[in-house]
C-alpha cells in the first residue's frame, strides 16, 4: 500500500468537496434550494452515467433492489439533501463543521447496529466530539441558529449511509451505486419545489458555478476513490478532516465569513476527537503480535 500517495489523493478529495460546497453557497443567493438540488442531482447522474459505461459498469443489477442498497441510497439521498440546506441557510464554515462529527455518530451505529465493542475511551470521545457540536450550535442562545440542525441531521443520515455499505454483501461498483444515489438526489430536489420559491433560468454566472460544483465533485468522487484503493484507511482516514480547513478558509476568503472564537473551538474539539476514535480503532484493530 502507497500511504503517502492515498493522503495526497485524499486531501485533494477533500479540497475538491470543500469548493464544491462553495459553489452550492454561492448559488443559493440567487437560486431556490430545490432547483439547485434538481440540477446538481440530474447533472451527477448523467455524468455517473457516461463514465459507468464507459467503464462499462452495470447500469442495471439486482443488487441494487437489496435492502442495504436501498437503505444506502436513501440515507444518501437525505444526507446530502439536509446538507445542501445547511450550506444555503447557514454559514459555510459552521456547516462544514458539524458535518465532522460523522465519523462518531459511525462509532454509535456500529456499537448499536453491528455490536461492536466500543470502549470507554471511544465512548468518552464521542461524548467530548457533541460538546464541540453544541458550542457550535448553542441551543438556547441568542446566537443559536434553528438551520444548523440540518448540518446535523444530514451528518446523521451521512453516517448511515456508510454503515449500511458496511452491510453491502452484493459487490457493485461506486460508479453505480453513486449513479442512483444522484437520481434520487435530483427526485429529493423535485420533492422540495412546494416548499421553494419559484424557479429562475440560471444566468451565465449561475451555469458556472454549476459547472464548477459539478467538475470539482467528480474530481473530489475520484480522489475519495483512489485515496481508498492505493492507502491503509486506517492511515488516510484522519486526513478527511483537511475537508475542514480547507471549508474554513474559503469561508473567510472568498465569502468574508468570521467564525467566532466558539466556532472554531467546536470545530478543533469535533476533530480532535474523531481523530482519536480513528487512532483507536486502528490500535484495537491491528493483530496481536505472538509471543514465541
Amino acid at each position: 500500500m502507497d500511504n503517502l500517495k492515498g493522503i495526497l489523493f485524499m486531501i485533494l478529495a477533500m479540497a475538491g468537496f470543500a469548493c464544491e460546497d462553495l459553489f452550492i453557497k454561492m448559488l443559493s443567493e440567487n437560486l431556490p434550494i430545490s432547483e439547485i438540488i434538481i440540477i446538481l442531482g440530474f447533472s451527477g447522474s448523467i455524468i455517473f452515467l457516461i463514465i459507468g459505461l464507459l467503464t462499462k459498469a452495470p447500469i442495471f443489477h439486482q443488487g441494487l433492489l437489496t435492502t442495504p442498497v436501498i437503505i444506502r441510497t436513501l440515507c444518501e439521498l437525505f444526507g446530502a439533501l439536509f446538507f445542501v440546506l445547511a450550506i444555503a441557510l447557514t454559514p459555510l464554515s459552521s456547516a462544514s463543521a458539524i458535518i465532522q462529527v460523522m465519523p462518531l455518530l459511525v462509532t454509535i451505529g456500529a456499537a448499536i447496529f453491528f455490536k461492536e465493542k466500543v470502549g470507554w475511551r471511544r465512548w468518552t470521545a464521542v461524548f467530548v466530539g457533541f460538546i464541540g457540536v453544541l458550542l457550535i450550535l448553542r441551543p438556547g442562545f441568542g446566537s443559536f441558529m434553528p438551520a444548523s440542525i440540518f448540518a446535523l441531521l444530514g451528518a446523521t443520515f451521512l453516517a448511515g449511509r456508510d454503515l449500511a455499505t458496511r452491510a453491502i454483501e452484493v459487490k457493485l461498483p461506486s460508479v453505480t451505486i453513486s449513479l442512483y444515489a444522484f437520481l434520487a438526489f435530483g427526485v429529493s430536489g423535485i420533492m422540495l419545489i412546494p416548499f421553494s420559491s419559484e424557479m429562475l433560468v440560471p444566468s451565465s454566472k449561475d451555469i458556472l458555478f454549476f459547472a464548477g460544483a459539478s467538475a470539482f465533485g467528480v474530481i473530489a468522487y475520484y480522489s475519495i476513490v483512489i485515496a481508498a484503493r492505493t492507502g491503509e484507511m486506517s492511515v488516510i482516514s484522519p486526513f478527511r478532516y483537511s475537508r475542514l480547513v480547507f471549508a474554513m478558509l474559503l469561508s473567510i476568503i472568498v465569502l468574508s465569513e468570521r467564525p467566532d472564537m466558539l466556532t472554531l473551538l467546536g470545530a478543533a474539539i469535533i476533530v480532535a476527537s474523531g481523530v482519536y476514535t480513528f487512532v483507536r480503532e486502528n490500535i484495537l484493530n491491528k493483530p496481536k503480535e505472538r509471543v514465541v
